[in-house]
């Protein structure tokens, strides 16, 4: 199952992130998203509500893979889970996260920015690597990780949009994490749900045409 899960997000490229969407709009935001062709989504766990958000996204989306994100201890990563979360986020490598989804079957893609950082993380079972945050070092970064560590799968997260996702997966990157670039705060505030499928479809595209 956890490969499953693992093939399915290195397929799909790209993981939207949802940052304090509130339950009553995570519907309609994921279904824009979805519309857009993104099939990995991340409700971050600082979202008020967050294990009703997944559980409901869970529930309305038979084909599309929801798991959390900004899960900084065991407690809220069991939490999440037993809510329907299919992949574990963080931002930093926190090894009791990382055997709470292992112990239960659940993919983690453990934040890291430096190499010993990332080795870590692979060491203590984690799926994926996030690089984070990719902005700081760029794609240069992600190739210079890579490099010497091209047996773990990297997913830079943080400033990557589409304008820059191809040099990401030129770089070496599996897949992306894309929060602002596809749930822009002003669109969802403003129900403006065209605007955020037509960013998903952008990234979507990006990533289609950097692997043909």
């Amino acid at each position: 199952m956890p490969t499953q899960r693992m093939d399915r997000i290195v397929d799909s490229g790209v993981i939207a992130i949802l940052r304090g969407v509130d339950t009553e709009s995570a519907v309609d935001v994921a279904s824009a998203i979805v519309d857009g062709g993104v099939t990995a989504l991340e409700v971050t766990a600082d979202t008020p509500n967050v294990t009703e958000t997944i559980d409901t996204l869970s529930d309305r989306f038979d084909d599309v893979l929801v798991g959390a994100g900004t899960v900084l201890d065991a407690e809220t990563a069991r939490a999440v889970q037993l809510a329907g979360a299919e992949f574990l986020v963080t931002p930093t490598v926190n090894p009791a996260v990382i055997e709470m989804g292992n112990r239960y079957g659940t993919p983690v893609a453990s934040g890291a920015f430096t190499p010993t950082e990332a080795l870590r993380a692979a060491e203590a079972g984690a799926e994926f690597v996030k690089i984070f945050p990719a902005k700081t070092g760029g794609p240069e970064h992600v190739a210079a990780i890579g490099g010497p560590l091209s047996q773990i799968p990297l997913v830079p997260t943080g400033g990557v949009g589409p304008s820059n996702v191809t040099a990401y997966l030129e770089a070496g990157a599996v897949a992306v994490g894309a929060g602002s670039s596809i749930v822009d705060d002003e669109a969802v505030a403003a129900g403006d749900y065209a605007t955020i499928s037509e960013n998903a479809r952008r990234m979507v595209d990006a990533v289609d045409s950097a692997r043909d």
